[in-house]
C-alpha cells in the first residue's frame, strides 16, 4: 500500500481501525501556507489504522467517495494543540499540514493521547524492523562470505574424512564452520516454509477481504440509493419544516393580535362595570329626585313664609328704629335736663356743705 498515493476503499478494508472520532477536517493553504483550508464541509470521521501486513499506522478520514485524509504516522510526527478544541499536525510525505476542529475538548485530548500511543508504537515497530533487516543482512553476509571457503576447502581438500586424516587444525575449524552453516540453511528453510504459510493466510484472508469487498459494493449501492431516498425525504421535510416555520410565524403574529385584542376587551369591560357603577349611582339619584323635589316645594313655601315674616319684621325694625331715634331724642333732653339739676343738685349740696361746717363751728364755739 502506497504512502503517498490515493487510498482505496479495498486498502481501507486491508487495515484495521484501533480509535474512531468526528471531527471537521482542514488542510493548510498550499499557496498562502498560513490559512485554513475546509476539507469536509461537516463534521466526518476520522479514525486510527493499523496495518498488520506493514505494521504502520495511519489517519484516515473519508468524506462520501473521497479520501481527505491518508496519512502514515511515523516517529517525528508531533501533534499540536492550538486551542481548546483545535489540533494540528504536518505530513511531509503529503507535504500539507492537517488540522482537526472537535466539538469539546474532551475529544481533542483523547485524540491527542491516542496519537502519542500510536507515535511510540510506529517507533517500537520501526526499531524492531532495523533490527529484523540488520539480522538479514548479517545472515547474508555470514553466507555469501562462508559458503565460498568452504566449496573451496571441499574442492581442494576432497570430501571430509579425507579433510579429517590429510587436514589440520585449520581443516577442523573449516568443517565446524560449514556444519553451523548448513545449520543456517536448515533454519532458513524453516523460516521460509512459515513465512510460505503466512503468505497463503494473507492470501487466504485477500480472498475473503476481496468478497468482504464485493458484498461491501452491493452493500453501498444500496446504502447509495437509502442515502438518496433519505436525501428525497429529508428535502420534503425541510419544506413541510418551512411551510411550519411560516405557519407558526402566522400563528405568532396572530397571538400577538389576540393577546392586544385580550388587553382591549379586559379594558373595555373595565370602563364597561365603570360605567355601570355610575348608572347604578344615577338611578339611586333619580329615585331622591322626587323627594328632593317635594323638600325643595316645602322649603320654596317656607321660604315664601320666611320672605313675608322677613317683610313684617323689616316694618317692625323701621318702627323700632323710629321709636328708638325718639326715645334717643327724649333721651338726649332727659340727659340735658338731668345735668341741669345735677348741676342745681350739687350746687345745694355744696351750700349744704357749708351750711353744716358753719354749724359745726357754732357747736365748737358754743
Amino acid at each position: 500500500m502506497s504512502n503517498d498515493g490515493p487510498l482505496s476503499v479495498f486498502e481501507v478494508l486491508m487495515e484495521q481501525p484501533i480509535f474512531t472520532t468526528r471531527a471537521h477536517v482542514f488542510q493548510i493553504d498550499p499557496t498562502t501556507k498560513k490559512n485554513w483550508v475546509p476539507a469536509s464541509k461537516q463534521a466526518v470521521t476520522v479514525s486510527y489504522f493499523y496495518d498488520s501486513t506493514r505494521n504502520s499506522y495511519r489517519i484516515i478520514s473519508v468524506d462520501g467517495s473521497k479520501v481527505i485524509i491518508n496519512s502514515t504516522i511515523t516517529p517525528n510526527m508531533t501533534f499540536t494543540k492550538t486551542s481548546q478544541k483545535f489540533g494540528q499536525w504536518a505530513d511531509s510525505r503529503a507535504n500539507t499540514v492537517f488540522g482537526l476542529g472537535f466539538a469539546s475538548e474532551q475529544q481533542l485530548a483523547k485524540f491527542a493521547e491516542k496519537f502519542q500511543e500510536v507515535k511510540e508504537a510506529a517507533k517500537l515497530a520501526r526499531d524492531k524492523s532495523q533490527e529484523k533487516m540488520e539480522t538479514l543482512s548479517n545472515h547474508s553476509q555470514e553466507s555469501g562470505r562462508d559458503t565460498p571457503s568452504s566449496t573451496q576447502a571441499s574442492s581442494i581438500n576432497g570430501t571430509d574424512d579425507e579433510k579429517i586424516s590429510h587436514g589440520g587444525p585449520e581443516t577442523a575449524a573449516l568443517i565446524s564452520e560449514n556444519d553451523r552453516l548448513k545449520t543456517a540453511v536448515e533454519q532458513s528453510n524453516t523460516n521460509a516454509r512459515k513465512w510460505e504459510t503466512e503468505l497463503q493466510t494473507l492470501r487466504e484472508s485477500n480472498a475473503r477481504l476481496v468478497d468482504a469487498l464485493s458484498e461491501s459494493s452491493a452493500n453501498l449501492e444500496s446504502w447509495k440509493k437509502q442515502l438518496n431516498n433519505s436525501k428525497d425525504e429529508s428535502e420534503t421535510l425541510r419544506e413541510k419544516i418551512l411551510e411550519l416555520e411560516a405557519q407558526c410565524a402566522e400563528t405568532s403574529v396572530e397571538k400577538d393580535m389576540n393577546s392586544q385584542l385580550a388587553t382591549r376587551v379586559q379594558e373595555l369591560q373595565t370602563e364597561l362595570q365603570d360605567k355601570e357603577q355610575e348608572l347604578d349611582n344615577l338611578r339611586k339619584q333619580a329615585e331622591i329626585i322626587p323627594q328632593l323635589m317635594a323638600e325643595c316645594e316645602s322649603i320654596t313655601e317656607k321660604l315664601q313664609a320666611a320672605d313675608v315674616k322677613n317683610k313684617d319684621l323689616e316694618e317692625r325694625i323701621e318702627g323700632l328704629q323710629a321709636d328708638i331715634e325718639d326715645s334717643n331724642s327724649k333721651q338726649g333732653n332727659m340727659k340735658g335736663e338731668l345735668k341741669k339739676f345735677m348741676d342745681v343738685l350739687d350746687g345745694k349740696i355744696d351750700e349744704l356743705h357749708e351750711f353744716r361746717q358753719g354749724l359745726s363751728r357754732l357747736g365748737v364755739d358754743n
